[in-house]
């Protein structure tokens, strides 16, 4: 159990690991402390231990689903189909899902100023649901559908998604969730933003991301090389380890962050 300072108590009850302390705990602690603009970088493999499988790897959703559904030429040629999966795997699997101790703990880390916020390429919309203010959504989210004929947003609550495709009220065009398809290019505002943090920051922690998706691979690789220090929380070494991080704090994101937030307070 972990209690923060702002009294939200949570736990991890599927923690397999217990780490202990270490002089790379001290030193990711000490960094963070002295940072003055530290932002965190996340993937997917923040939101598995809250139940949603990453789409790449052993058990990832492209091994049962065609990864081509969410191409953005397919949807068009295909919405039903398109929306049939999305529907099961964006908002009947996903919806369930709530955020673990790791989200909670970026949250809790952004509230006492240690990060300035959190760069995401996931579209879960978890670091909203855990308490999170500045969020980049680099990928966009699925929290609102967008009618691709007038541009307007819709929250997806106000969707009925029994009848697909669903349609825009306003104008009847076809609704997609705000999230970036294949073939899409990443938002303009989101994009800016997240490379504008590589430019500033003094400080990225990754967490649960192999660095295999272009273009939000290339950031914390700017951001190094514009002088910020690189701390690296993944299961196993990612394509940045060797070359882009500075400190590797290998576990599972809940143990890894619990222990970093106790080795921050003492």
């Amino acid at each position: 159990m972990y209690i923060t300072a702002t009294g939200r108590t949570y736990s991890d009850k599927n923690r397999e690991i217990e780490i202990v302390g270490n002089k790379d705990y001290e030193e990711a602690a000490r960094l963070i402390r002295d940072a003055t603009r530290a932002v965190a970088f996340t993937g997917a493999g923040i939101s598995v231990e809250s139940g949603i499988p990453p789409f790449r790897g052993e058990n990832g959703l492209w091994n049962k689903y065609d990864p081509a559904t969410f191409d953005i030429s397919y949807f068009h040629e295909y919405p039903s189909h398109s929306w049939e999966v999305m529907r099961d795997i964006f908002y009947e699997l996903f919806g369930r899902v709530k955020p673990n101790a790791a989200h909670y703990i970026l949250a809790e880390m952004e509230a006492r100023k240690l990060i300035h916020g959190v760069i995401t390429q996931n579209v879960d919309s978890l670091h909203h649901d855990a308490g999170n203010k500045t969020i980049h959504e680099f990928h966009g989210s699925l929290r609102k559908l967008l009618c691709l004929n007038c541009g307007r947003l819709t929250k997806v609550e106000n969707v009925d998604l029994a009848c697909l495709p669903p349609k825009c009220v306003k104008c009847g065009g076809l609704l997609k969730p705000n999230a970036v398809f294949f073939g899409e290019s990443i938002p303009g505002h989101a994009h800016r933003a997240a490379f504008g943090e590589a430019d500033k920051a003094d400080l990225f922690i990754i967490v649960g991301t192999t660095g295999e998706v272009a273009p939000a691979n290339m950031i914390p690789r700017l951001a190094r090389e514009n002088g910020a220090k690189i701390i690296e929380i993944n299961t196993e070494p990612s394509s940045y380890t060797d070359f882009v991080t500075h400190i590797f704090l290998q576990g599972k994101a809940t143990a890894v962050l619990e222990q970093l937030m106790q080795t921050i307070e003492t």
